[in-house]
C-alpha cells in the first residue's frame, strides 16, 4: 500500500534540526544524483513555464523522483505558488512504490534547510540581522531556517510589491520575530549581516558595491542560466560556494553569467556542500570576508527530506 503525505503531514514530519542534519549526512556521504531534467514549456500569455524531473537514489535503500513545475506570475495571477511539485518514493530493494508526498512543501522546507546548512559554514557566528529579498512562498521558510542557525535578532523584508513585504512581516511578527518591511533595498543591503534572495529576477538585485565586509549572501532564485540576482562586482569581491558543482555549471545564472563576463572563473569557486560537509574545503576564513552561497537545488536534498517523512510513519 502506498502511503500518502499531504502538505500538513510533510510539514509536521520535518523538524528544522532533523532536516538540516539529514542534508548534512547525504552530502557528507557523497551521495550523487543526476543533473535534473529541465524542460521549457511555452505559454501564450507570459514567460515560459518550466518542468523539472529530479531523480535520486541510495542503492538498496530508496529511490525517489520529484516532478516540479515553475509558473512565474502564479501568485499574483492565479493565487497559486509559482513552484508546485509532487514526490514519489520507491523501495530501493524491490522498486515497489512506498509513498507519495506533497512536493511543494517538501521543496520549500529542504531548500531553506540547504541554505541554513551552508550558512552554518559561511555566515559569521554573530550574524544578527537578516535581509530577505523577495516575499514569495519560500521567503518565510528561509527566514526561519537562517534564524535557526544564527542569532538573528532583526529582520528586514523587501519585495517589488511593498504590500507583500508588509504582509509577510506581519506574519513573521506574529511568530515573535523583530521584523519590518523596507522599501529602500540599497540601505537594507548595507545593514544586513545575512542577505537571502529568493526571486524570479533576471536582473541583479544585490549590487556588490553595497554589500559590507563580513556579509553572507544566500542566492536561492535565478534557477535558469539567463537569470541572476547578483552582479559581477559581488562575485569578484566574495568567496563563492555552490550547492553542487554540476548543478551550478548547468543552470545557475549567477555563476554562468559571471564566468561569461570574466568576473568569476570556475577555479575561483571555493567548493560545494559536498566539500563543506566532508571537510575537504575551507569555509569562511575571516570576519571581514564576504561569502556567497548559490543554490539551484539538488535531488539528493529531496530524497533526504522524503526519507525523513516516510520514516515518521
Amino acid at each position: 500500500m502506498v502511503a500518502f503525505f499531504d502538505r500538513a503531514a510533510v510539514d509536521a514530519a520535518l523538524s528544522r534540526e532533523a532536516l538540516i542534519e539529514a542534508l548534512r549526512e547525504v552530502f557528507a556521504a557523497g551521495i550523487e544524483a543526476p543533473v535534473r531534467h529541465h524542460h521549457d514549456i511555452p505559454r501564450t500569455d507570459g514567460p515560459p513555464a518550466t518542468l523539472l524531473l529530479m531523480p535520486a537514489w541510495r542503492s538498496d535503500r530508496e529511490i525517489g523522483i520529484k516532478l516540479l513545475t515553475i509558473f512565474p506570475g502564479n501568485e499574483t495571477a492565479a493565487g497559486l505558488p509559482s513552484v508546485q511539485a509532487v514526490y514519489m518514493l520507491f523501495d530501493g530493494a524491490t522498486g515497489a512504490p512506498r509513498a507519495l508526498l506533497d512536493g511543494t512543501i517538501l521543496t520549500l522546507r529542504r531548500t531553506a534547510a540547504a541554505s541554513a546548512l551552508a550558512a552554518g559554514f559561511l555566515a559569521r557566528e554573530d550574524a544578527a540581522s537578516l535581509l530577505m529579498v523577495g516575499a514569495g512562498a519560500l521567503a518565510p521558510h528561509l527566514v526561519r531556517a537562517h534564524a535557526h542557525v544564527r542569532p538573528i535578532r532583526r529582520i528586514m523584508i523587501w519585495n517589488r510589491t511593498p504590500a507583500r513585504a508588509r504582509q509577510l512581516a506581519e506574519t513573521l511578527g506574529r511568530e515573535g520575530f523583530d521584523v519590518r518591511a523596507v522599501e529602500d533595498r540599497m540601505a537594507a543591503i548595507a545593514e544586513a549581516d545575512i542577505i537571502s534572495c529568493a526571486t524570479m529576477s533576471s536582473e541583479p538585485l544585490i549590487p556588490g558595491e553595497r554589500v559590507r565586509p563580513g556579509t553572507h549572501v544566500d542566492l536561492v532564485g535565478a534557477f535558469r542560466p539567463d537569470m541572476r540576482e547578483s552582479d559581477d562586482v559581488l562575485m569578484r569581491r566574495a568567496r563563492v560556494y555552490v550547492d553542487t558543482m554540476a548543478g551550478a555549471f548547468a543552470e545557475a545564472g549567477d555563476i554562468l553569467l559571471a564566468i561569461a563576463s570574466g568576473a568569476l572563473s570556475r577555479e575561483a569557486i571555493r567548493g560545494d556542500l559536498y566539500g563543506l560537509c566532508q571537510g575537504r574545503v575551507a569555509s569562511r576564513g575571516s570576519a571581514e570576508e564576504i561569502t556567497v552561497f548559490k543554490s539551484v537545488g539538488s535531488a539528493v536534498e529531496d530524497l533526504a527530506a522524503a526519507s525523513l517523512v516516510a520514516a515518521s510513519a
